[in-house]
């Protein structure tokens, strides 16, 4: 039997650890990345990242809400077309920078030595992906994927409302049941019009999940409440693509009930 459930939004983060952007469709590359997103990171101090021979490298080495949880009181935009990063803080632009120029990430890297002063380990530095790389968490599975019941299901363990943006997914879908993504491992999921994703492992949760994507407050315990609840930190799951093409809000995605 083949079961269908719903795309309820898209999402990409242009720089690791930073805001998100609300996305109406998406072209998805067989075997690439989601587009647009972790196109950029922010070294806290020396990372020994190499562009020209990119290797995945631990999030603890980038400014990270993991750890910087006023990194969620920032609003920012990139815009691919012009390659300009713009950070707001308290509804007012507060830097803006063309991130292929020494200037323009200098005016950037400024305002996060100013905003951050006490994270910091050394000089914060922005940070291109090269192409054929990201700066994702999960060194496999390049397209991330939330269930929106499992969420639900949080906010009854918690008592509290749960933001879906806490755990920074591509794609929040709807209808399947509380933590039934888990059990998509190995599975294919397919649209209407072919684009087919391949579901390699569950999405192990950290403490960037316990800060509030708007106040920027740690007001939540999310790891600790699953550990306590569950027996295991999980929640969403990693995807690759296996064919590409155009992903839209609102199309179903279809999955076959028994494994492959």
């Amino acid at each position: 039997m083949t079961t269908a459930l719903h795309l309820a939004a898209l999402h990409r983060y242009p720089v690791k650890g930073l805001s998100p952007e609300r996305l109406d469709d998406a072209i998805l590359e067989t075997g690439g990345y989601f587009p647009g997103d972790r196109l950029f990171a922010v070294e806290n101090g020396p990372s020994g990242f190499d562009p020209a021979a990119p290797v995945h490298q631990p999030k603890i080495k980038f400014l990270m809400l993991m750890r910087h949880e006023a990194l969620a009181r920032l609003d920012v935009r990139y815009t691919p077309d012009d390659h300009t990063l713009t950070i707001r803080h308290e509804g007012q632009v507060a830097a803006r920078g063309d991130l292929r120029t020494p200037d323009g990430r200098a005016a950037i890297e400024t305002f996060l030595a100013g905003y951050l002063p006490e994270a910091l380990r050394g000089p914060p530095k922005v940070l291109a992906a090269p192409d054929g790389f990201r700066f994702t968490d999960s060194p496999r599975g390049y397209v991330s994927l939330l269930n929106l019941a499992s969420v639900s299901a949080l906010e009854t363990m918690t008592g509290a409302a749960v933001d879906p943006l806490r755990f920074r997914a591509n794609l929040h879908v709807t209808g399947l049941a509380p933590w039934a993504e888990l059990d998509l491992v190995g599975r294919t999921l397919t649209t209407p019009d072919g684009v087919t994703l391949r579901v390699l492992k569950r999405t192990e949760r950290c403490a960037a999940t316990n800060v509030d994507p708007v106040t920027g407050q740690r007001d939540l315990a999310i790891p600790r409440t699953l550990s306590h609840h569950l027996g295991h930190t999980d929640c969403g799951v990693y995807a690759e693509v296996m064919r590409g093409g155009v992903l839209r809000v609102g199309e179903s995605v279809s999955f076959e009930e028994t494994s492959p």
